[in-house]
């Protein structure tokens, strides 16, 4: 049998440990692994390389992806994904493992339905992705945000500084809001649950009065305007007293080398998901459910984004006192 392993969309620390456990699981089996450059991409281009034990050692403290990834609006259409299925076919590949986040899983379960044996590794630092509890890199991620969120409130604790500090999540506000709780930030602002600038400087204005001579404000890059356009709100208050000053990590948090949780993470989804389809099983996605790993149908994925619970968002408000 020969499997194939791709990764796509946004890179997340953990995906090298997630296509060496493919690699070796299959090398293990006495089957051959191929892996795709560049994501979907490759499909297209019949980019791929033989990858045996050997050729994994020495990634699974590396972040991003060995495969690399790209855009590929033309495995959207209906003749980049029969192009995409020949060439898998022509190659003699029998399966393959995708390894990313919702648009990934999305193509493929565009496989699974063309017919072709497909399995799928939870892997994105927004942490959206329905039927897991956690994802390949979010660990990662909001450990790289928590250390930047504790030598900001040094430095704000000493000079009395209010940070605006934003975080990756276009459309979701987990990193932001798990940042904030862990961080203990004074405000957090998501795109889920839109606030108004008014509304973040009453908060600010009610924590300097309880004492507070310095805040940390956690913003989703998704949230409207982004940290850049809620500077603009508190600077039309200078009478909160607060020296402003807006940091946006980006994509420092996708960069990072992975931690433990994460190298673990991606060898256990990357095993179970290779291991699947060595037995004849696929069209799932697998992540981690109560702690142990489980495999969801891709139709019940596909499409679908999991929201942020209210519940962390109520916790942060909590603990901003």
């Amino acid at each position: 049998m020969k499997l194939a392993v791709l990764t796509s969309g946004g890179d997340a620390p953990g995906m090298n440990a997630a296509i060496r456990a493919v690699v070796r699981t299959v090398d293990g089996a006495g089957s051959e692994a191929v892996g795709v450059r560049h994501g979907f991409a490759g499909l297209l281009a019949a980019d791929w390389v033989r990858l045996g034990a050997r050729d994994v050692g020495g990634i699974i403290d590396r972040g991003g992806t060995m495969l690399g990834s790209a855009r590929c609006p033309a495995f959207k259409t209906a003749e980049g994904q029969a192009r995409a299925v020949a060439n898998l076919r022509a190659a003699g590949i029998d399966g393959i493992v995708v390894i990313g986040g919702n648009g990934s899983q999305t193509g493929a379960h565009t496989l699974a339905g063309l017919g072709f044996a497909v399995n799928g590794v939870a892997s994105t630092i927004d942490n959206d992705l329905v039927g897991t509890d956690i994802t390949l890199g979010v660990d990662t991620a909001l450990n790289v945000a928590l250390e930047s969120l504790d030598r900001l409130r040094t430095t704000a604790a000493s000079h009395d500084r209010a940070f605006l500090v934003e975080v990756m999540g276009r459309d979701s506000g987990y990193l932001a809001v798990a940042a904030a709780i862990t961080g203990g930030a004074e405000a957090v602002a998501v795109p889920e649950f839109p606030t108004t600038p008014e509304a973040l400087v009453a908060t600010l204005a009610a924590s300097r009065a309880r004492g507070k001579k310095h805040a940390i404000v956690v913003v989703a890059e998704g949230f409207p305007g982004g940290a850049m356009g809620l500077a603009q709100a508190f600077k039309a208050r200078p009478e909160l007293g607060l020296d402003l000053r807006v940091t946006v990590l980006g994509h420092v948090q996708r960069g990072a080398r992975p931690g433990a949780f994460d190298r673990l993470l991606g060898t256990r989804l990357g095993h179970a998901a290779a291991t699947a389809l060595l037995e004849g099983r696929h069209g799932s996605l697998y992540g981690l459910s109560e702690s142990t790993v489980r495999a969801v149908p891709l139709a019940n994925v596909a499409g679908r984004t999991r929201t942020l619970d209210p519940a962390l968002l109520r916790l942060a408000e909590a603990m901003a006192r």
